[in-house]
């Protein structure tokens, strides 16, 4: 089992920076690939940003990629989500998930634990 932690969420204006991380307790994530999805009500969950935990290749949504940078810190066990350059469509409950396996995916049935969520709000 891999229970996840998100943290970071909060306001922000547009045009500014906030960072997201993902602690991970359980299980060390050198065998996993981790994503960030985001949710708005009434809209599927969408993908954001995934890590492949051992090679460190990422992988970018388009309506985040230059602005958005994902990373881990394998000390820590931990992922986190640069967000630069916000816009008012970032908002979102933002999601940390682990997939088994060291390929990154893009979908999020492909992933097998999840975080609950930590809400990104962004002002015009």
């Amino acid at each position: 089992q891999v229970q996840l932690v998100e943290s970071g969420g909060g306001l922000a204006q547009a045009g500014g920076s906030l960072r997201l991380s993902c602690a991970a307790s359980g299980r060390t994530l050198g065998s996993y690939a981790m994503g960030w999805f985001r949710q708005v009500p009434e809209k599927d969950r969408e993908f954001v940003a995934a890590i492949n935990w051992s090679s460190g290749n990422t992988y970018y949504a388009d309506s985040v990629k230059g602005r958005f940078t994902i990373s881990r810190e394998n000390g820590k066990n931990t992922v986190y989500l640069q967000m630069n350059s916000l816009k008012p469509e970032d908002t979102a409950v933002y999601y940390c998930a682990a997939r088994r396996g060291r390929s990154a995916a893009l979908r999020d049935y492909e992933y097998d634990y999840w975080g609950q969520g930590t809400q990104v709000t962004v002002s015009s």
